[in-house]
């Protein structure tokens, strides 16, 4: 299985999924750490995370799959939402609870 298509298959498969550098209980980054917090104030516990430090096939993969340069990034129901810049202003906007709310419910 390609890189590419190992990606696609785990953000069509969980309907929440966060790459990020570091896990939610560790986060290795104050990105990741911030994306991981976001998730939790809109009542997400459980969610997919990948830890692109453990595989840099997938931590250059990711990039490449949603043409965006940074990590964390969100994934809700196979769709790209963004880093935690984006997260944070959906976030601090309502968007983010109203999305969340409706995929984890």
């Amino acid at each position: 299985m390609s890189t590419q298509d190992l990606i696609k298959e785990q953000v069509t498969t969980h309907p929440v999924v966060l790459y990020m550098k570091g896990t939610p209980q560790f986060p290795q980054c104050g990105f990741s750490g911030a994306a991981t917090q976001m998730l939790r104030a809109c009542g997400v516990e459980k969610f997919y995370s990948v830890n692109v430090l453990e595989n840099p096939d997938i931590r250059q993969g990711i990039k490449d799959y949603a043409n965006w340069p940074t990590i964390p990034q969100l994934y809700v129901n196979g769709e790209f939402v963004g880093g935690s810049d984006i997260m944070r202003e959906m976030y601090e906007s309502g968007e983010l609870q109203t999305l969340l709310k409706q995929t984890v419910s």
